[in-house]
């Protein structure tokens, strides 16, 4: 099928390349000269496990073309997703506006024949039928343009109203195995008023559907869920929040096992094996960030209030990470006492591993305050020190190697759980330490193991 993907963001590259990966006519819109002519040398301008091999892959093969004429894009694609960046304002609410230029260009250009427009971007329940009403009337601009230049008449135009239906499919990729994710999901949702949109959906996910490129593929089909639209924007906002909100509640209990005396990962494990509750995302440590969960747990509080209803429990879960987030300084504090003119390491940067995503990552915050106490801070990061990149990072010394890191720092601080921090010689570190402290805020590492190698060792609610 020939596809059109507009944005070439984390979820709109990761799309593009694997829908292209399964064989699919791909091309990829975006605004960005810099961005296209990067993406058309086979590199990827976001760090995610597999997906340049992928890409590079489908260029080969031709199965994926970058550009940043939107029109070109327009009139290849049958099916179009809108998957633009959708950040949070100051309010909580969702940023639409790149959204709703998106929709107004591809009404602006649909030529004769039916398209399937889909929502990829994670925006506020109700956009389905929003966003078709501004495709709606970028084609009543591209009407009016028509007759004011002489190229049609007021007769002839209902020959350039274009059929199309919206469809609303949200992703549920995770930072760091986005592709795995691409090809074994959980589920694939799919939000529409139109049957003929929705089969045509369909198709396109059929190989993965059936498990063509899953890492098992004895399974079952994969479940898809037919819905109306608001009902599947809801589903995105409401997976996140409530995973969200479920690593809170374990940061909630671990604070508790901190004052009790009880292991919160043994708790964890305890109640984890209730099929009921699950294990996954009950790793206590010092909350949640990145791109997802804050931004849609804050834009399902503001609509709630949209629509006059108080969203406790979520603006409980909010409240908890953003406490949380301190938790690795009141644990320097009660170690080191005062921490004006002590160097404090950080282990990870990004907000969680296998990414390079620094956005709304509890390390800002921890450096911030850090600062602010008078602490010297360094970090480690296995991808932030070998990019280069120091966008946002100001008041810290990023470090080459773990070890130069470790090289007279009073404590560290695992803020990120890079599977390589599990292997570094925790001995030789401890030995260049002013004081050989660690604060292990993701209970990452085996406590028995640090000790032996010389530190004094604390975790998160054990």
């Amino acid at each position: 099928m020939r596809v059109c993907v507009i944005g070439t963001g984390y979820v709109g590259l990761v799309t593009g390349a694997c829908l292209a990966h399964i064989g699919h006519d791909v091309i990829c819109v975006d605004n960005n000269e810099e961005k296209v002519k990067l993406m058309k040398s086979g590199q990827s301008p976001i760090f995610e496990p597999g997906l340049s091999e992928i890409m590079q892959s489908a260029i080969q093969t031709e199965k994926i073309h970058f550009t940043s004429d939107l029109a070109a894009g327009v009139a290849h694609g049958e099916i179009l997703f809108i998957a633009v960046g959708t950040p949070p304002l100051p309010t909580g609410e969702s940023d639409t506006r790149y959204v709703e230029a998106v929709a107004r260009g591809i009404g602006a250009n649909l030529n004769n024949g039916y398209k399937v427009i889909v929502n990829k971007s994670t925006v506020p329940i109700g956009s389905g039928d929003w966003v078709r009403m501004i495709v709606l009337d970028g084609i009543a601009e591209r009407q009016k343009s028509l007759v004011a230049a002489g190229g049609v008449s007021e007769e002839k135009l209902p020959e350039f109203v274009a059929e199309f239906d919206v469809v609303s499919n949200p992703e549920f990729l995770r930072e760091g195995s986005a592709v795995y994710d691409t090809f074994n999901p959980d589920r694939i949702v799919l939000g529409g008023n139109s049957q003929r949109a929705v089969a045509l959906m369909q198709q396109l996910y059929a190989p993965i559907v059936e498990r063509k490129y899953a890492a098992d593929p004895s399974l079952p089909p994969v479940p898809i869920l037919a819905t109306d639209l608001s009902s599947a924007e809801m589903i995105k906002y409401a997976a996140n929040a409530f995973l969200a909100t479920k690593i809170s509640f374990i940061n909630e209990v671990a604070n508790i096992c901190d004052r009790v005396g009880a292991d919160v990962t043994q708790v964890a494990k305890g109640i984890g094996l209730d099929s009921r509750i699950g294990n996954k995302f009950l790793q206590a440590g010092i909350g949640w960030g990145g791109s997802c969960f804050p931004k849609d747990v804050s834009a399902l509080i503001h609509t709630a209030d949209d629509y006059g209803y108080e969203a406790e429990l979520l603006k409980a879960a909010v409240n908890v990470n953003e406490r949380q987030r301190l938790i690795a300084l009141e644990k320097l504090q009660q170690v080191l006492k005062i921490l004006k003119g002590k160097t404090v390491g950080l282990l990870g940067l990004t907000f969680k591993p296998d990414t390079d995503d620094m956005r709304d990552a509890p390390a800002l915050n921890l450096i911030e305050q850090l600062n602010r106490l008078g602490a010297k801070v360094k970090a480690y990061d296995p991808i932030v020190s070998q990019t280069g990149m120091r966008h946002g990072l100001s008041g810290v010394l990023v470090e080459t190697d773990a070890e130069r890191l470790a090289d007279g720092c009073d404590a560290l601080v695992l803020v990120t759980e890079w599977k390589q921090f599990s292997t570094l010689d925790y001995l030789k570190m401890a030995k260049l330490m002013a004081h050989p402290v660690i604060i292990d805020g993701r209970n990452f590492l085996d406590p028995e193991a640090m000790v032996r190698a010389g530190f004094q060792y604390v975790g998160v609610g054990r």
